[in-house]
Order: C-alpha cells, then sequence, then structure tokens
C-alpha cells in the first residue's frame, strides 16, 4: 500500500523534503554505528505492570531482537503489505514490533491499551491482521483473553501472540516464538520502497467511530528529523518517553528522534512521577515531555526538583493544555531548561515553539511560530518543508492581518495523504488548495510583527483528555442507548491535569433519575474505552437545539464547567 501519489512522491524527494530512506535503514545506521552502545530500556516498574522482568538492549541487541520478531511474524504468514496489530503497555516490545514491520515490509496497526472490544470491533474488520501481539492483564483488562473472544466472535481471525506466559488456549506465546526463530539476519524485500505504508494508527474526531491514519517510512524519517531539529537533540542523547507507541507523538515525537540521533530510548508507562524523576536522573535525560499542570507543580516545589539532578536536561516538550508564561520562564531562568510548545495531530498538523523561534519564554508560552506562512523565513530547516495559512471557516478568504480568527490549514511534508478506507472523509478533510482542515482555531498575533499565531479554540467537536481524542459523538449515542436516557450530549469541561474532562449531558424519559454510577456502568457493559467515560454527569429539561434541531454542544461548556 502506498499512501502518497506518486507525484506528490516525486516532487517532495526532488525538493529534498523526503530522503527515500526506510525506517530499517535508519536502524541499520544506528546498529553499525553504535552496536554495543546501550540504546532501549524499560521502565523500571515492568515487573509491576506486567509480571515480567525490566529489559536493557543494546542497539545490536534491538537488532538481533527485530530479526527474530520477523521470523516469528513470518512464520505466522506475515508477509510485505501485511497488517501486524498491537496492544501494548510502553514496553521495548511495542519498538521492536515498529523495527520488524520496517524490515519485513508490513504494516504496524497499533491501538491504545484503553481500547476495548467497542473500540476494537470497529477496528478490526477494516484492517484484517495477520498477527495481533498484546499482553495479559493490565489495567484490569484481560487483553489476550478480549482477543480470544473477538476470535470466537469472528470479528477477527488474527492469530493472537502474547507477552504473558499465563495466556489462555489458543494464543501463542513472544518467547517461545521468538526462540524458535533462526539465528540469522531476516532478509528485507529487496523492493522495499520508502513510499510503502509503514503504520496505520487510529484517531478520533467529530465521527462516532475511529479513523485510521497510514503513514509511510519517509513521512516518519521527516517526522523525526523536525523533532530532533526542534528539541535540539544531539548524537547519543537519552530520550524519556512516556507516550504510548501508538501514534505521531511517540513514533515521529520519540522512536524517530531516538534512531536518528542514535542515542537511547527510555521507556515510561503509566505517568508515575517519582519513577519519572528517577528515571530523569539516572538515565541522564536530555529530553522529554510532560503535561503542563506537571511542569507547574515541579516548578512551585523546590524540596522535590532540589533532590533531583536534572543537569543533563536540556528541553522540555508540552502541549495538549495551555502553558503558563510563568511556568515556561521558571524552567529557563532557574534551571536552563527551554520548554517547547507543541501543537500537533496525528493528520500532521506540527508546530513547534522552539527556543531558537521564539527566545522570549513568557511569549513562547503564549504563541506558535507561523511556520510555513508567506513570506516569513525561518533558520531553521523544518519549516520550509511544510505551509501554513488562516482561513475564515465560513468564507474561505484567507486570513492575513492580525486580531481575526481563522481555521488552520496546514500542508507539507509531515501531513498525511487521507483516511483509511474513507473517501468521503478523506475528501473534506483537505480544502480546494490541498491543505489539510485542522479543526483548530487560530488569529495571528500583533506581537512579534505578524510572526506568530495564537491558538485560540476548536472548530471541531472534540474532546482531547490528557492527548487522547475523544468524539462527542460517539459516546452520545452509547449514553443515548441507557434506557432512562431521551437525549444526550457530552461536553468538555476544564482541567489543570488532563486539560479537559468528559461531562454528560442528559435530558431524561418521563418520571426517570439517574446517577453518574448508573450510567458508568452502562457504557463499561458495552466495553467502551475507559478515558471515554463522563466524569460528570448534568441533567437538564432539554439540550439547546438550532433551528435545524442540531445541538448547540458550546452552548452545553457552560453547563459542564458548573
Amino acid at each position: 500500500m502506498r499512501p502518497s501519489p506518486p507525484e506528490r512522491v516525486a516532487e517532495y524527494r526532488r525538493k529534498g523534503w523526503w530522503r527515500g530512506e526506510t525506517v530499517d535503514s535508519v536502524f541499520r545506521k544506528a546498529v553499525a554505528a553504535r552496536g554495543d552502545a546501550e540504546a532501549l530500556v524499560d521502565a523500571p516498574n515492568r515487573q509491576a505492570l506486567i509480571g515480567s522482568a525490566q529489559q536493557r538492549l543494546t542497539f545490536a541487541e534491538v537488532d538481533r531482537a527485530a530479526d527474530a520478531m520477523s521470523h516469528a511474524f513470518n512464520r505466522l504468514g506475515v508477509g510485505p503489505g501485511d497488517v501486524v496489530a498491537t496492544q501494548l503497555p510502553n514496553v521495548v516490545e511495542g519498538v521492536i514490533a515498529f523495527l520488524a514491520c520496517a524490515r519485513m515490509g508490513a504494516i504496524l496497526s497499533p491501538v491504545a491499551t484503553a481500547y476495548r472490544a467497542h473500540e476494537l470491533r470497529q477496528i478490526l474488520p477494516s484492517v484484517t491482521p495477520r498477527v495481533y501481539l498484546t499482553t495479559g492483564l493490565f489495567h484490569g483488562c484481560d487483553h489476550a483473553a478480549m482477543l480470544r473472544d473477538l476470535q470466537r466472535d469472528g470479528v477477527t481471525d488474527a492469530q493472537v501472540v502474547s507477552l504473558d506466559a499465563t495466556a489462555p488456549d489458543g494464543v501463542h506465546l513472544l518467547s517461545e516464538l521468538t526462540a524458535a526463530a533462526p539465528a540469522t539476519a531476516f532478509a528485507a524485500p529487496a523492493d522495499q520502497d520508502a513510499c510503502e505504508a509503514l503504520t496505520l494508527c487510529w484517531t478520533s474526531g467529530t465521527e462516532a467511530v475511529p479513523k485510521g491514519v497510514p503513514r509511510h517510512h519517509d513521512h516518519w524519517v521527516v517526522n523525526g528529523e523536525a523533532l530532533v531539529e526542534a528539541a535540539g537533540l544531539r548524537p547519543g542523547d537519552a530520550i524519556l518517553n512516556p507516550f504510548p507507541l501508538i501514534n505521531i507523538a511517540s513514533i515521529g515525537g520519540m522512536v524517530m528522534p531516538w534512531l536518528l540521533c542514535q542515542g537511547r530510548l527510555i521507556q515510561h508507562q503509566p505517568f508515575d512521577l517519582p519513577i519519572f524523576l528517577g528515571q530523569m536522573q539516572d538515565e541522564q535525560v536530555a529530553y522529554t515531555v510532560a503535561p503542563p499542570a506537571v511542569l507547574n507543580m515541579l516548578l512551585n516545589n523546590d524540596a522535590l526538583l532540589s533532590a533531583t539532578d536534572l543537569s543533563h536536561l536540556r528541553c522540555l516538550g508540552s502541549g495538549s493544555a495551555p502553558l503558563a508564561p510563568w511556568m515556561v520562564k521558571g524552567w529557563q531562568d532557574k534551571h536552563g531548561v527551554t520548554v517547547m510548545n507543541v501543537f500537533g495531530s496525528n493528520e500532521g498538523t506540527s508546530l513547534f515553539s522552539t527556543g531558537e523561534a521564539i527566545p522570549d519564554p513568557e511569549q513562547r508560552a503564549r504563541f506558535f511560530p507561523r511556520f510555513g506562512a508567506a513570506g516569513i523565513d525561518w533558520p531553521a530547516v523544518f519549516p520550509s518543508k511544510i505551509r501554513t495559512r488562516l482561513v475564515d471557516p465560513e468564507t474561505e478568504q484567507e486570513i492575513t492581518a492580525p486580531g481575526a480568527e481563522g481555521e488552520l490549514r496546514i500542508d507539507g511534508a509531515m501531513t498525511f495523504d487521507g483516511y483509511w478506507q474513507a473517501p468521503d472523509l478523506t475528501a473534506t478533510a483537505f480544502d480546494a488548495q490541498g491543505f489539510f482542515r485542522t479543526g483548530d482555531l487560530f488569529e495571528i498575533t500583533p506581537e512579534g510583527g505578524g510572526r506568530y499565531y495564537r491558538f485560540v479554540g476548536r472548530c471541531k467537536e472534540i474532546i482531547i483528555r490528557g492527548g487522547q481524542n475523544i468524539s462527542p459523538a460517539e459516546v452520545d449515542v452509547l449514553i443515548e442507548s441507557h434506557p432512562k436516557v431521551r437525549e444526550a450530549s457530552c461536553a468538555a469541561y476544564p482541567d489543570e491535569r488532563l486539560g479537559e474532562r468528559v461531562c454528560a449531558v442528559v435530558a431524561l424519559r418521563p418520571d426517570q433519575t439517574l446517577n453518574l454510577d448508573e450510567l458508568i456502568a452502562h457504557l463499561k457493559a458495552q466495553d467502551v474505552a475507559t478515558y471515554k467515560l463522563p466524569e460528570k454527569l448534568r441533567v437538564v429539561e432539554a439540550l439547546p437545539r438550532n433551528p435545524l434541531g442540531k445541538v448547540l454542544r458550546r452552548e452545553l461548556s457552560g453547563v459542564a464547567a458548573s
């Protein structure tokens, strides 16, 4: 499968935006240069999380593990163009599976560990994976057993492979498969091209089902190059990765920069502050990411920070919620650490407020560089590979003056080509000039001479909880299946730690009452991902609607916040 049309591939390679180099080639260069150097490290609490020991692997050991996994997948019928699905916490095997698929010419389709049968019934029939790599009990869900149930229901015929030695009957053990694999290099397809699909990740938007986002090797290499440049990474740097390997934040923001700078990738999940700080110190981390609320709290806790050696830390990425100017300035002034404001999406929206682009830390907290805007040059290489503009979503007129709100539109080397098996969604995702419609409202600021954007809000109806996109429409339908509910609509309410949380606003049938516990039990019975569950319930007489009957979700924000 080749997601990008041939003319786009030819144009971008001619410009030098895409190099035509596969991820496996980038990986092999790292192995050749730093084979004996430590490369990939589990979190120290892996034993408590999934019952197996922490692994610390050199580049040479990761290379052999990728070969062994490639042989194992191949024995189970995986070949070039076939899909391998994964549902794993942040352990080294997830990264090795990505590298194995890159070597085999297979397509990795990772899904969140929070997904349950409800989401998997939507995803698996469309991608028909040959293999499904997962684990056993994690966060209260036995994932291997869940997949066996889906097999029996005819949802998937993928062969299930588990990390857990106590897997149920009919599930392969990864350790046995790799132990039986030949101790030889796996021969990559001779005709493999970097424009062939490598991943199929999943995202939520206004639609009621997850959307697949295919990406090829060229996409991922340029994504990694952009982050290396933005974060100022150097050869051999240690990167602390708190993101599960399911989307652009982890693959493009952590794994690819690690390969390109030939450093060390330190895994972390779920977020645990004492472990996180311990890893930052003990692993001599140069770059990591953390939510704004965590950075605020740490900066206000001198005792905690003074007990941690952060002398190797140079850059912190943050985003998914507004950054406090005092916080960004405080990290820079007190600790010499640059806080980089990040705005992105699986589809390829990529704005980085770096120390180089916006030296003033308080402005860096509030604004984003107008990368790719006509007539504005930047010292970095990455901005020359994208184009951005603001457009009035009602009139489609381009906005070039400060003060007017418009939808951010983006095009360029990191932008995807369309959703998986969804031509209608793809057609509406791009405008007449080929720019992706982000659904995010910005304005050009008068500060900086018109060189900066300021985020205003969203024109798409989407809730972002801790970096996870939630489609309100999907949850609305599930809530309305409750026998006591007449109509329902979900809305976001602000949260300092997660950015947003979900509130269910419902109108009940006559003479009915409903509490949050009842509603949660109803949703859990439908095997819904836990992060989508409402954390507030507000009962109203009726939902606000426009003259055409559409729910005015924005008017519910006040109800949700109360």
